[in-house]
């Protein structure tokens, strides 16, 4: 517990540092914070994603609060997500459990997920403009029915994402909704994602918790940091072009799947 305590203000200053690339980036904390936990912390993995979850419901309830004032949440895309998410969260936290959630194999599995969420991440970031023109020229739009049933999937796909991995929710998921909904304004995809990402890593992260893998001390140390982090790198996002901050955390994204792969 010693040791805990004296690594807290450390803890705090990862989570300012990540707070403020969310705030610039708009990627979801997984992706940045549950790496740095595991490769420069040695938290090990079911531990950093468990904590990561609840620590990115907490975030992420504060940028819901702002969309939805600003009435920037489309709430039946949100609903159409969680169809999906909540109980592929709920199964897939189960299959955890069977597997132990402490156990070696488990460790290996969060591990190999993660790598690969973050790779695909990656490219989702640096790509995005391209695929999304690629769809365009050669995908007609899709019926609503189809639609809300590939909305319905998506959340599946995120759902076991995001509890094995903590990753997923941000680039993943607003790529997904840009493919689905394109005639959709921008900032309505952001905050209908952002507002899944908080019944989903809620669900996820006290999941994580019945089966013993959050450390409370860990979570409120990064929570004091990232508050101010968030705030910060909101003001910084309209100073740095945003091309070269997608550009930049790919590249970082890729460096830290491929470093996982070799922990």
């Amino acid at each position: 517990m010693d040791a805990m305590h004296s690594v807290n203000l450390l803890h705090s200053i990862s989570g300012f540092l990540v707070g403020m690339l969310v705030g610039m980036t708009g990627v979801g904390g997984g992706s940045l914070m549950t790496p740095m936990l595991i490769l420069v912390f040695g938290i090990s993995p079911e531990t950093a994603v468990g904590t990561d979850l609840l620590y990115a419901s907490a975030t992420k309830a504060i940028g819901t609060t702002v969309h939805g004032f600003a009435r920037s949440v489309d709430w039946q895309i949100v609903l159409r997500l969680a169809m999906g998410s909540i109980p592929a969260t709920a199964a897939t936290i189960y299959g955890l459990t069977l597997l132990g959630p402490t156990s070696s194999d488990a460790s290996a599995l969060i591990t190999v997920v993660l790598g690969v969420a973050l790779f695909f991440t990656a490219a989702a970031l640096l790509f995005r403009d391209w695929i999304l023109r690629f769809y365009a020229r050669h995908v007609t739009e899709i019926g609503h029915r189809r639609r809300n049933r590939a909305t319905i999937v998506t959340g599946v796909v995120l759902g076991v994402l995001v509890s094995i991995s903590s990753v997923g929710a941000g680039a993943l998921g607003v790529t997904a909704l840009f493919l689905l909904y394109p005639k959709l304004p921008m900032v309505r995809i952001v905050g209908s994602d952002i507002a899944h990402a908080v019944p989903l890593t809620l669900v996820a992260g006290i999941g994580h918790w019945f089966i013993g893998s959050v450390n409370w001390f860990l979570l409120g140390s990064l929570l004091i940091g990232s508050i101010p982090g968030i705030i910060v790198g909101s003001y910084l996002v309209t100073r740095i072009p945003e091309g070269v901050l997608r550009t930049l955390l790919s590249l970082v994204l890729t460096l830290v799947a491929t470093r996982l792969f070799f922990v």
